[in-house]
């Protein structure tokens, strides 16, 4: 913030913004809103609204904020990462713009790339680079030797896109084809370890703190989502809940007023397409198969691996490991609180979750 306020007063100076600019009678400036951060406000109206001092609410469209916008005049809305290429497009020509990335999806386009992944940071590719190249060559791949099971773009309103779509060259509509968005590039990396169901949670749990409260579908429906998510993840749900939760997604995803609502559902109808099965397993089996629901796990010691050296029950934090020295150890399943401590310190590779 204080450097663009340097930057904005230097081409003051410079008269590069600012009344008769070089004295020609053009008058252009630029001013600085900070807000407060909130996810909504990605929404080209909410962020309107905030600007003009009202809590950020989306607004019923139309009248589109092109004909009428910012204090009621006409205004257009765009990323920083869309001005960013325009003085490139000045210095170089449309062609040179238009050379890049595929038929319907020009350019280059930014992602931050974080989760399993050894090169996290900012990458900037053509569109229709394949997620494999991001991954595995600009990434560097999975750590640990890990397989990739998915990677989730467009931030917390995108979707979960399997190994199945590794080849997928990445693009506008490819990603909305398979139920993912392109959003503001941010591209999350999963391994074999991660939960799908857990996945969805997560994000859905973002979206449903961030929801204005506007519109009953988002505040409500996504609110109903999440509970049915953590009867999944708790082993408490049964398979008719699926279809209620399939339900509530494409009635939140049709009827919310905005962005927000139209795409929280993604993360929940992707992992319910391409990762069913995990879902599944939790409410037939009782069986998290990534072991991350804590509800639906437990830790067990083998005792043929154990060699009684103590270490696990002293880091236990709930006196649940008993056992003498040399003698094989046991978890008392009723005061585990499953944190992992015990399989973490483990040295004899004892101890496992079931």
């Amino acid at each position: 913030m204080d450097r663009l306020n340097i930057a904005l007063q230097q081409a003051r100076e410079m008269e590069l913004l600012g009344k008769n600019i070089f004295g020609t009678g053009f008058d252009f400036d630029l001013e600085l809103r900070l807000g407060a951060g909130a996810f909504v406000c990605g929404e080209e109206t909410a962020l309107m609204t905030s600007i003009e001092g009202k809590r950020g609410e989306p607004r019923p469209r139309p009248p589109f904020p092109a004909q009428k916008g910012l204090f009621g005049k006409p205004s257009i809305l765009n990323n920083v990462e869309t001005y960013a290429n325009i003085p490139q497009i000045i210095l170089n020509g449309p062609e040179w713009f238009a050379s890049m990335g595929t038929e319907k999806s020009k350019g280059t386009k930014v992602f931050a790339l974080g989760g399993k992944i050894n090169n996290t940071g900012l990458v900037e590719v053509p569109m229709g680079t394949t997620l494999r190249t991001v991954i595995d060559e600009i990434g560097g791949g999975i750590p640990n030797g890990k397989k990739f099971k998915a990677a989730q773009t467009g931030g917390p309103s995108g979707g979960c896109i399997p190994a199945e779509h590794f080849d997928i060259p990445i693009d506008y509509d490819n990603l909305i084809s398979i139920g993912s968005m392109m959003g503001s590039g941010g591209l999350i990396v999963m391994d074999e370890d991660d939960c799908m169901v857990d996945i969805a949670k997560f994000f859905l749990e973002f979206t449903v703190e961030e929801s204005c409260g506007k519109c009953t579908a988002c505040r409500i429906g996504t609110k109903r989502m999440l509970e049915i998510l953590e009867k999944i993840t708790k082993g408490q749900a049964e398979m008719s809940d699926l279809d209620k939760l399939e339900e509530l997604c494409n009635y939140v995803k049709a009827n919310s007023l905005c962005g927000l609502g139209q795409t929280a559902p993604n993360p929940v109808l992707s992992t319910l397409h391409f990762f069913r099965d995990e879902y599944e397993a939790h409410i037939k089996e009782k069986r998290c198969p990534a072991g991350v629901c804590k509800a639906l796990l437990s830790y067990v010691i083998d005792r043929d691996k154990c060699r009684g050296c103590t270490l696990c029950a002293r880091t236990c934090p709930a006196g649940a490991i008993v056992g003498s020295v040399k003698n094989p150890h046991v978890i008392d399943l009723n005061k585990c609180i499953k944190c992992g401590a015990c399989m973490e310190k483990c040295k004899f590779g004892a101890i496992y979750k079931k």
